[in-house]
């Protein structure tokens, strides 16, 4: 049996423990559906053909499932129960899938949620003074931030990390070709780790697209120096294409910012990939 999380079953967030037993099937998930904050500590999501909220999807067992029941209140012989449980299309990086998940029974929602994520709702909402930022592909180059004006907001790097479970692949379309994104497919990325303001984010935002559809912000564990950090902002492809080779100046702007920086095996890799892909670089 599957299930489809978005509140405070995710991981990291403070219900994840009845999840402890469960299979993890993927990080990157999302329903259509509408995300609202309860103004009690949990969101809950309504039916939506139009919306989306994002999530995990897990498999898990009859005991597991009673355990979510009883922390959503859902009781089948019940009419009044908190969430009604149900069926509901679950979309990954890879496919998509039938599994149950929880939508609001008794009116509860207070503030929509317009992002569809409840971490990243969580985090804007508390306004913290830093936040760890993980810069993979053409965000590693430096000097793309100085010619923005904004290297200021990037001094404090906290080293060379990798991220497990996925690979880097360009898969957001462009007239002159691909751009990087991330894709859960139990490869590794390697990038920088950053500790930015929370100023930082507005041109991130802004960069990748995030109120246009381009990329949308997600939240990633990576490791430096076998030291984990949990809950990373990162940046994710709404609409993933084809894999494409990038054009020239922007593979430039990956092997700046990678050389020296990440491992001499993930360059190569990098170098590697990108004259299969049929790039033309400077390199």
């Amino acid at each position: 049996m599957k299930v489809f999380v978005y509140g405070t079953l995710r991981k990291h967030e403070k219900n994840h423990d009845k999840l402890k037993a469960a299979r993890v099937l993927a990080e990157q998930a999302w329903v259509y559906g509408e995300l609202f904050d309860t103004g009690l500590g949990y969101p809950v999501m309504r039916k939506s053909n139009e919306k989306k909220v994002y999530g995990e999807l897990y498999e898990i067992d009859d005991e597991i499932l009673k355990e979510l029941d009883w922390l959503e209140g859902y009781e089948p012989e019940n009419e009044d129960h908190l969430y009604e449980r149900m069926e509901v299309e679950v979309y990954t990086d890879f496919n998509r899938t039938r599994a149950i998940t929880y939508v609001e029974n008794r009116a509860i929602a207070k503030e929509a949620i317009s992002s569809g994520d409840w971490k990243l709702h969580q985090l804007m909402k508390s306004k913290p003074n830093k936040l760890y930022y993980f810069a993979y592909g053409s965000c590693m180059d430096v000097e793309r931030f100085q010619k923005a004006n904004v290297d200021h907001f990037f001094q404090a790097v906290v080293g060379a990390c990798r991220l497990d479970g996925y690979s880097m692949k360009y898969l957001f379309s462009v007239a002159d070709g691909g751009r990087a994104d991330i894709i859960e497919d139990g490869g590794v990325v390697e990038g920088i780790l950053y500790e930015v303001p929370l100023e930082a984010v507005e041109y991130l935002f802004e960069r990748e697209g995030f109120y246009t559809g381009w990329y949308r912000a997600t939240f990633v564990d990576v490791t430096v120096d076998e030291q984990e950090y949990n809950d990373v902002l990162t940046f994710h492809v709404y609409d993933k294409k084809a894999e494409q080779a990038p054009p020239a100046h922007y593979a430039e702007e990956i092997l700046r910012g990678s050389k020296g920086r990440v491992s001499e095996a993930y360059y190569n890799k990098l170098v590697a990939e990108l004259k299969r892909l049929g790039c033309e670089f400077v390199g």
